[in-house]
């Protein structure tokens, strides 16, 4: 595995991750992002009417943005840009009505990774973006388009790598005598926990109850997942069952707090944790942008890190989260919309711009090593100047995931059921997760 994923990743140059921006649960974050209620839809520019929908409204302003950048450099192909942001849910259900009766579709669109098996049952409402895909694959990380993927033909195209850091309060850290550096297994991570949990009455971190991000990266580091390669549900397997035990054993000891709104995209989880509520989040890069908005107090305080590995040598990363941006069969501007598309998030200047405004980590691997991705920003001035340094470290330690028909409706027992029932009721690990598996397989 680890010789598969160094040359998908290692030859690209950096990881196969995180499954998104991103991603979410109720209003999701995929990304990932917190999506927030949405607007009607903005124009940006004139020319020829494109109309885009996303859940994220960070997503929003990027696109209207590059819109105006798209205008200024294509004056013979002027796009007018409407694009609306709606609640995270609403989105993908209008969205899947919309291709489902053949009429009311938008041109271009967000679709969350765990939501995008849906929209390729059957013959898909999509376009095939081979014509811009394939000529890039070379300067892509390839399982960033793999993942919405069907019968070789490519679907989607993700902001983001998606990887897996843990995220430490240095300060809280300090306090307890406990340096982050020296953290390299789960074990380490729990011991580590009780001395800071001793001295400073703070928990070492906080798990979701109703959201993924705590589970599916921890099992995803160990080369397991919710489905197989062929589909098959492994929801219910050793590793997830020894994976969800320990967490719950965290939690039981509290070395570990149960996230305050039950998720990290939660407005209680944000004031609790800028108030200095905990210790460490373990989150995908994206969520950069969740401390730098709604944690401005952090500022200076919190470091990124490796996540640790469950045994010496073993992966400190994952791949988590994403959102693939698809054209719509519905489109009667296919060949313009794909190449705003390709210009967004497949060229230099599209990927170079998502590390600017929404701090993710591009896909186009050359963008790594770029001198704009050092420049001073508002994520370096929080977190420091090390950001791509920890992330290229762990970029050969990514499993790829695998995303199947019965990805959303796992995905969803997890978010709705499974994380809950264990963490919050505390109820048996290995019965929990047998009683979600067995539901999806039926």
């Amino acid at each position: 595995m680890r010789k598969m994923v160094s040359m998908t990743l290692s030859s690209a140059m950096l990881f196969t991750l995180l499954l998104a921006g991103c991603s979410n649960s109720s209003p999701s974050d995929p990304g990932a992002d917190t999506a927030k209620p949405g607007d009607s839809g903005t124009k940006t520019g004139d020319g020829t009417k494109l109309t885009l929908w996303t859940f994220n409204a960070l997503h929003q302003k990027f696109y209207e943005s590059m819109a105006q950048t798209w205008n200024e450099g294509h004056p013979n192909e002027k796009i007018q840009l409407e694009a609306a942001n709606f609640p995270y849910d609403d989105m993908h259900n209008k969205l899947l009505v919309a291709l489902q009766s053949g009429t009311g579709a938008p041109d271009l669109t967000d679709i969350e990774i765990s939501k995008f098996a849906n929209y390729l049952k059957g013959t898909p409402g999509l376009v095939p973006l081979n014509p811009i895909v394939e000529p890039e694959l070379n300067n892509i990380v390839k399982a960033r388009v793999d993942i919405y993927s069907k019968a070789g033909k490519y679907y989607g195209i993700d902001f983001h790598v998606g990887a897996q850091v843990i995220y430490y309060n240095k300060e809280l850290l300090d306090k307890a005598g406990v340096n982050a550096d020296a953290i390299k297994t789960w074990d380490d991570y729990y011991q580590a926990g009780k001395k800071v949990v001793a001295a400073t009455g703070k928990p070492m971190g906080t798990v979701e109850t109703t959201d993924q991000w705590s589970f599916w990266p921890l099992i995803s580091q160990q080369g397991s997942d919710y489905l197989d390669k062929d589909g098959k549900v492994v929801l219910d397997n050793d590793t997830n069952i020894k994976t969800l035990t320990f967490l719950q054993k965290m939690v039981k000891d509290k070395v570990v707090a149960l996230a305050p709104g039950g998720g990290h995209h939660k407005e209680e989880y944000y004031g609790f944790m800028n108030n200095g509520g905990a210790a460490s989040v373990f989150m995908p890069m994206w969520y950069m942008g969740r401390f730098t908005d709604y944690m401005p107090d952090l500022k200076g305080k919190i470091i990124i890190r490796p996540m640790p590995a469950w045994k010496d040598g073993g992966f400190r990363s994952a791949g988590m989260g994403g959102t693939g941006t698809a054209v719509t069969v519905q489109s009667k501007h296919q060949d313009l919309a794909m190449k705003f598309l390709a210009y967004c998030k497949l060229s230099k200047e599209g990927n170079i711009q998502i590390w600017k405004q929404l701090g993710f980590d591009p896909i186009r691997k050359e963008v790594w090593n770029d001198p704009a991705v050092n420049e001073d920003n508002k994520f370096t001035q929080y977190f420091g100047k090390d950001i791509f340094k920890t992330l290229i470290t762990v970029k050969d330690e990514i499993n790829p995931v695998n995303i199947g028909d019965l990805t959303p409706a796992a995905a969803d027992a997890v978010k709705t059921t499974v994380m809950f029932k264990v963490l919050n009721d505390g109820e048996d690990p290995a019965k929990v997760l047998k009683s979600a598996a067995d539901q999806i397989r039926k």
